[in-house]
């Protein structure tokens, strides 16, 4: 434990704990931290296990303020192949890794989330015309999720890599 408890860790730790706050303010909507949270996870934590277990249970301590709702396994389970999309691309940090891997994220998020608002809820009908009205009113909220991940995923992981390079406390030990 103690190889754990250094300032690079505790400043991983800092950084996630402010996104998961500014999720409990009001902002709009699908415009939130959880996926970079996956991202970021994904990227710095030596531990890949807590990629996958810290966003989700920054969304469950969020979701006991906001609600909880019937498709919220399909949320957690989005969170969970943001962080393996993480995994995959962000073993080598580039800006266009970081880039690729929030677009894929935020899209494995629309089409898992919305495949399940389409089969769990009783929003739309389940036709070929529920699921195409339900996938397309959805695309602002696509949209949101985009924005928000490729901004939150600027300010966590490009933030940490420019504290990393110019605080020398801050890096990994070699």
């Amino acid at each position: 434990m103690k190889k754990f408890i250094n300032p690079r860790f505790l400043l991983i730790i800092g950084i996630i704990s402010a996104a998961i706050i500014s999720r409990l303010v009001t902002h709009i909507p699908n415009v939130n931290p959880i996926m970079a949270i996956a991202l970021f996870s994904a990227a710095f934590f030596p531990d890949k296990r807590l990629a996958i277990v810290i966003p989700i249970i920054a969304m469950f301590i969020s979701d006991i303020f906001i609600g909880l709702h019937e498709t919220i396994i399909a949320v957690y389970l989005s969170f969970g192949v943001g962080a393996l999309i993480g995994f995959l691309l962000l073993k080598k940090l580039t800006v266009s890794r970081v880039v690729l891997a929030s677009l894929l994220s935020s899209t494995a998020f629309f089409i898992i989330t919305n495949f399940a608002v389409w089969l769990m809820t009783d929003l739309y009908a389940l036709t070929l015309d529920g699921f195409v009205r339900c996938y397309t009113l959805a695309l602002p909220f696509y949209r949101n999720a985009l924005f928000g991940d490729m901004i939150y995923c600027t300010i966590m992981i490009g933030g940490f890599v420019l504290l990393e390079k110019y605080v020398p406390k801050f890096r990994m030990a070699q």
